[in-house]
């Protein structure tokens, strides 16, 4: 049985898809912790309502990231987990963090990485004029918004779309595909091989939500 530890700054709507998938599902798996940078993190209540251990170590509070990570770190290896999942945490890890868990830690983004990391994803796309745009899950690296790719959900622009529309349309493919790049991992289902990630059953490592509504096509 795998333990999974989620970090969060809010809401954590992936949280919640994570939590509820591996429920419904059955995963080989549990989510042993929520810990947040924020005291005030809605996602903590979800957590906690759900019987999962939640902890807060706030940002405000260090002088410096580095102290900031070695805290946080201190918090997770408490769980003892097998995996980190970050699910719209808001802050900028370190290189030693990340190294501390490195080929167990999981990202997703709202682009398909390269394109578009950093912030501002969905104005971005728009104004570059892209046609596809969607989500990416990825092993976390160093580099900001770099790492093995997992898995990547993909939803057309369209002609009247803003950020927020595009936003909201991105967002509703990250529940689907998060949780399920999440269940790979637990299963044993990834390998990383020269960089690239690979599926040891060769399933598909990519999701098209075309349809008129944004679902499945």
């Amino acid at each position: 049985m795998k333990s999974i530890v989620i970090l969060i700054s809010g809401r954590g709507s992936n949280m919640e898809a994570i939590v509820q998938g591996c429920a419904a599902e059955g995963w080989p798996a549990r989510v042993v912790a929520v810990i947040a940078n924020r005291s005030d993190a809605a996602g903590l209540r979800f957590a906690a309502a759900h019987s999962i251990a939640t902890a807060v170590v706030a940002h405000k509070d260090f002088a410096t990231r580095e102290a900031f990570d070695d805290a946080l770190a201190g918090a997770i290896d408490a769980f003892a987990p097998d995996l980190l999942v970050l699910a719209g945490f808001m802050r900028i890890l370190g290189e030693r963090f990340v190294r501390r868990y490195e080929g167990r830690l999981l990202n997703i983004h709202p682009s398909l990485l390269p394109a578009f990391p950093g912030l501002h994803t969905h104005q971005r796309a728009i104004e570059a004029g892209c046609k596809l745009s969607g989500a990416t899950v990825h092993f976390v690296t160093p580099e900001l918004d770099h790492g093995p790719i997992v898995l990547q959900s993909v939803v057309p622009l369209r002609a009247d779309d803003d950020a927020q529309a595009l936003a909201d349309r991105v967002l509703a493919t990250e529940h689907r595909i998060y949780p399920l790049a999440v269940r790979w991992f637990v299963e044993g289902r990834l390998r990383v091989v020269d960089g690239v990630v690979r599926h040891v059953d060769r399933a598909p490592q990519w999701l098209a939500f075309l349809g008129p509504e944004g679902g499945a096509g």
